[in-house]
């Protein structure tokens, strides 16, 4: 299965990107330890990030759950859109569609 959306691809992934940098543990989907994230340049951990989100995006359309550091995200297509849970309290919701 697919994912399905009619919304910008870019624009999806901008939005779970900045989701993504709230998921506490994130950067160990790199194999990497919070030293080594905070030692890469700026750029280099945005296009990590934006690697990440790509790669979750397509990952989703086959399984609809997956464990992102210490977060979950979720692909809901009753609703087209998928959820990113940092924390109980912190819950982002990336609309698919327009």
């Amino acid at each position: 299965m697919a994912i399905r959306y009619t919304r910008d691809y870019d624009h999806i992934l901008d939005d779970l990107s900045r989701a993504l940098l709230t998921v506490p543990q994130f950067y160990e989907a790199f194999e990497m330890e919070q030293v080594e994230w905070d030692a890469l340049q700026k750029e280099e951990q945005e296009v990590c990030v934006r690697t990440l989100a790509d790669d979750l995006f397509y990952m989703l359309g086959a399984e609809n759950t997956a464990v992102i550091g210490s977060g979950t995200a979720e692909y809901d297509p009753s609703r087209s859109l998928i959820r990113v849970t940092a924390s109980e309290q912190l819950i982002h919701i990336i609309a698919l569609r327009e």
